[in-house]
Order: C-alpha cells, then sequence, then structure tokens
C-alpha cells in the first residue's frame, strides 16, 4: 500500500501540473492557452491569404495537440467569434442565442492582418517539440498586444481557477500607451454582447462586475431588451423570465424572440401591469442582471500567479519593448546582409573580377582569384569576403552581368542604408518607436473596435422591494391550520415568498417562521400577521394575568418588535 500511495502522490502531482501548465490557464505571455496556441501556429503554417477549411485546420493542429478533435474545434469556433484574429466564412453559430456552430467540414476560415501583424515573428520565437516530437510548436507566441486582458479567458485546473474578463481593444492598447509613457492608466471590461456593467468591485481584474441587460421601456405596457449581460444568451435569459413568472415573482402577458444579428427579446405586459412595476423585479429574479466573479489567474515563470490588469499591462510593456528590439535587430543584420551583398555584386561587376576566373580550372583556384580581387576593397566592404559571398557571386548569369545598371545598384544600396539608419534610430528610441506601433494598430482598427458595454454606476435592487407579495395566507379554526396551501378558513394578509410570519398562540407562546405553506399552529389562533418592522411597530398586544397565589389580576401592554427567527 505505501507503494501504491506513494506512486498516487506522484501521477496526481503530475497530472495536476499538466492541466494547470499545459490546458487550462493562459499564459502571461501571449494570453493563450496551448490549444488555442496550436490552432494559430497551425492558421499561420498554411497561411496563403485564402480560406481554409476548419477541418482541415483541425487535422493540421492535431500535429500538436495530444487530444482529440472535439476539443480543438470547440477552441477555434470560441475563437473565431471573438472577432480579432481569424476571419470565418460560414456558420459559426450566434454568440447572443447560444447557436452551435457547423460541421468542422462546412465552415472556413484564415487569419486577419492582426494576427499577422502582432502574433508572429518565426526567428525570434522559442519553439519546443512537440508531443510526439516529429514537429516544432511555439513556448509562447510573441505576441506585441497584451492578450491576456484583450481576449480574456476561462479555465478550471486542479485546485484552482481563472476567469478573466475580456477588454476593449484600443483602451487596452492606450493603457500599455500611458504606460509607456510613464502616465496613470485604468481598463474596464468590455463585452461582445454589450450590456451595461457596475464595476464598483472590479479590483483590476480580480473581484466581481455587476452586468445588466439593456432595455427599452419606453412604452408603458411592453419592455424590449437590446443588449444582454454577458454570458447570458438570448435562449437562457427567456427561460429565467418565464421561470420568475412561473414563480410570481412577476406578471408578463408574453414574451416574443426577434433576435437576429441584434438582440430583441419583447415583453408583453398584463392588463394593470406597468413597466415601472416590472422593471426592478426583471433584474431581481432573472438573468436581466448577473453578477461575474473574477480572478486573474494567469502563468508566469512556469507557475499559476494572480495579477492585476496593471500588473499585465506593465509586464507586457516591457516584453513589446524587447520583442521590438529583437525585431529591429533581426532587421538590421538583414540590411546589413543586403547591403554587403549588393557592394560586392557592384565591385564584382564593375571592377570586372568576373573575367579573372575565366583561365582558372578548379573551384578553389577560382575562389582564391575572387578573394584576392576584393583585398583592395577591404576597407570599402567592412567586413570579411566569405568563401559563401563567393559562391553567390560565381552563380550570377551572364546577362545578368551584362545589363548591370550601376546606377540602379547604387541606388538601391543608398535605400538600403537609409533604411539602415531609420532602423539604427528606432534602436535608439525603442520607447518612441514602441509608442509609434500602437499609434499604426490603434488607427488600423478604432473604428472596428469600439466599446459596447456602458459603465454606469447600478442601484442595488433590494428582492423585498420588488417583490410581489401574491400568497394569501389564511387560517383555518376548526383545523387549526396556518398557510397559503391552506383549505377553508379566510385570508389574513397577503405575502411573499421572501416575508416573515408572525403568530400568537392560545397559550400566549409566539414563534416567526418563513412564510409558511401549510403549518399547524393549534385551534385557538390569538394573532397572525407579516413580521415586518413596519407592521410590529403598528401594533400594540395587550395581556391580561392573573396571579394564582394572591388571585391579584395584572395587564400589560407591549409590542414585539424583536425576536429570534426559528
Amino acid at each position: 500500500m505505501a507503494y501504491v500511495s506513494k506512486l498516487f502522490n506522484k501521477n496526481f502531482l503530475e497530472y495536476a501540473s499538466y492541466v494547470i501548465k499545459e490546458r487550462a490557464i493562459p499564459h502571461l505571455h501571449d494570453g493563450l492557452k496551448p490549444v488555442q496556441r496550436r490552432i494559430l501556429q497551425s492558421m499561420h503554417d498554411v497561411d496563403d491569404g485564402k480560406f481554409h477549411k476548419v477541418a482541415s485546420i483541425i487535422g493540421h493542429a492535431m500535429q500538436y495537440h495530444p487530444h482529440g478533435d472535439a476539443s480543438i474545434y470547440e477552441a477555434l469556433v470560441n475563437l473565431a467569434n471573438k472577432n480579432l484574429f481569424i476571419d470565418k466564412q460560414g456558420n459559426f453559430g450566434n454568440i447572443l442565442t447560444g447557436d452551435p456552430a457547423s460541421a468542422a467540414r462546412y465552415i472556413e476560415c484564415r487569419l486577419l492582418p492582426l494576427a499577422k501583424e502582432a502574433l508572429f515573428i518565426p526567428q525570434i520565437t522559442e519553439f519546443t517539440d512537440s508531443y510526439d516530437g516529429r514537429r516544432k510548436e511555439p513556448v509562447t507566441l510573441p505576441a506585441k498586444i497584451p492578450l491576456p486582458v484583450i481576449l480574456g479567458a476561462e479555465g478550471i485546473a486542479v485546485g484552482m481557477s481563472t476567469r478573466i474578463l475580456p477588454h476593449n481593444l484600443i483602451e487596452v492598447l492606450k493603457a500599455e500607451q500611458a504606460c509607456l509613457r510613464g502616465e496613470d492608466f485604468s481598463i474596464y471590461p468590455d463585452f461582445p454582447s454589450g450590456g451595461s456593467i457596475d464595476i464598483t468591485n472590479y479590483n483590476e481584474g480580480n473581484g466581481k462586475i455587476i452586468s445588466r441587460a439593456c432595455m427599452d421601456s419606453s412604452d408603458p405596457k411592453r419592455i424590449v431588451v437590446r443588449e444582454l449581460p454577458y454570458g447570458v444568451t438570448t435562449e437562457n435569459l427567456i427561460i429565467s423570465i418565464e421561470n420568475a413568472a412561473r414563480s410570481n415573482k412577476i406578471k408578463i402577458g408574453a414574451i416574443n424572440d426577434y433576435t437576429s444579428e441584434k438582440v430583441e427579446i419583447e415583453i408583453k405586459l398584463p392588463r394593470g401591469v406597468h413597466t415601472k412595476d416590472v422593471l426592478d423585479a426583471l433584474y431581481a429574479f432573472t438573468d436581466c442582471e448577473v453578477s461575474i466573479p473574477v480572478n486573474m489567474l494567469l502563468i508566469a515563470d512556469d507557475k499559476p500567479v494572480v495579477l492585476s490588469t496593471s500588473q499585465v499591462i506593465r509586464q507586457h510593456a516591457d516584453r513589446l519593448i524587447m520583442l521590438l528590439k529583437n525585431e529591429l535587430l533581426l532587421e538590421k543584420g538583414q540590411l546589413l546582409d543586403e547591403c554587403h551583398n549588393r557592394l560586392l555584386e557592384k565591385i564584382f561587376i564593375v571592377e570586372k573580377i568576373y573575367k579573372r576566373i575565366e583561365p582558372i580550372k578548379t573551384v578553389p583556384g577560382m575562389l582564391k582569384v575572387v578573394h584576392s580581387g576584393f583585398e583592395p576593397f577591404a576597407e570599402e566592404i567592412g567586413r570579411a569576403v566569405s568563401d559563401e559571398d563567393v559562391e553567390r557571386l560565381l552563380k550570377i548569369p551572364i546577362r545578368r552581368i551584362s545589363q548591370f545598371d550601376i546606377a540602379r545598384m547604387e541606388d538601391e544600396i543608398r535605400r538600403l542604408q537609409e533604411h539602415l539608419a531609420e532602423v539604427e534610430h528606432h534602436l535608439g528610441n525603442l520607447t518612441e518607436y514602441a509608442l509609434g506601433f500602437l499609434d499604426g494598430i490603434i488607427a488600423k482598427y478604432q473604428q472596428m473596435h469600439r466599446r459596447r458595454s456602458k459603465i454606469i454606476s447600478l442601484k442595488k435592487v433590494d428582492i423585498r422591494d420588488v417583490v410581489q407579495k401574491n400568497l394569501k395566507v389564511k387560517y383555518n379554526p376548526e383545523t387549526g391550520y396556518l398557510g397559503y396551501e391552506t383549505s377553508g378558513g379566510k385570508v389574513l394578509f397577503s405575502a411573499s415568498v421572501y416575508d416573515k410570519v408572525l403568530h400568537i398562540k392560545k397559550d400566549g407562546s409566539y414563534i416567526v417562521t418563513e412564510v409558511p405553506d401549510k403549518l399547524f399552529v393549534g385551534k385557538g389562533m390569538l394573532y397572525a400577521n407579516l413580521a415586518d418592522k413596519e407592521t410590529c411597530e403598528q401594533v400594540v398586544f395587550s395581556l391580561l394575568y392573573r396571579n394564582s397565589e394572591n388571585n391579584f389580576p395584572y395587564i400589560k401592554r407591549c409590542r414585539v418588535t424583536q425576536y429570534i427567527h426559528n
């Protein structure tokens, strides 16, 4: 048994670590779970500007992903419906109604320009072996925008979970610009379904928010839901309204769903009921208002860490500087190589070094002659001429040599040098360059990514203030039963499911309970009514008592304003 216990502990820890780091929790650097990263990498691998069958993308992603195709399909559809990185063609479902997407063989997708601009730099990406060692997959993508707060995420791992709300792309990029300038900044969630949000208890990615539907109540007999709370579909909302009506918490006449591209749920009210009587009850008893707890848990330094939105922005700002620097250094190296090659080609042709190899019969001899031909220009060239350089020059076709235009070549070299000087300037002013990069994305995409959720301060709805007192509490003196399901007897008062009831028995003892459906209190009950503060303060009880020893009578008047709830 000791061996089994040791084996269990080891395997459980390995499983827990795997689920946390390799399945459920996104990474700080690119905000992606492994399956999302593998999908985007697969789409980049096959990208040719055309649409590809989702089934084909799933098949390619399975070369990286050690699980089944169902999880890849679901993750791809969810990622595509965020409308950031994947261009869709076909039925990808509807996030408003909850309708599912078509089968993978019927729908197509491709990368959007933002994904190509902000996610992929293969030359500076760290790769690792895939699960079977046959391919290389990125450890994280070199994302130039802070995806953890832009995309949002939900995941449940062993002993922990994460729930990160999506934020507006443009607002996040402007916050990162403020961070780079050393200014204060703050960002708040923005949902694709719109709605209103109360951020009073939103503590930079932790705490909770209140999300409400936006409703048109201009017609006193009709309410129209125009926008949904986050995570609520039209189907779920309608079910919650019907359940509340069935429980007599709200009164409605009919409900119709006309949702297509935009939400439109019509709630018709019955005779005698107006919108002002129902609005607060809809928020209190239905999914027209939801409370969303949030916990920004991410993988950082190979372990799960709870962070705030400002910490994510600051860490990404530092990473953006590093990524842009590495990209500029890569570009600088490529420009230096191009300038070097152009200069060698110019000298090789203008100085007619190619003619010196005509009598040479061996390759080593040709290499030696060409190397010696470049020696007088060593200072101009600025770096050693390699055998690879010479091999490339020897492959220049005669037609190109005969049509060589020195003015055009010098113009190309000058343009390369100007570009190189520009890159050098950016390397010396990385913060300014990063701000310019973010400016470019903002200018290009701000019209497509406007804020949808309205930030407001919501008045808390007290359920007791809006609930309907539709329970008729009766007492039958013949049977001794009290409650709203008691047969016979007369109605004493109306109550709601949230009220308390005070009743005094024949012997003078009293008790406070929830509103009973059918409770035996005995025959000869003296009093029963609501146990709320207002009612209790209005009722004065007179108690008459005779002492059995001396036969003296006593009388006492009192109010019952305090009690212990049974």
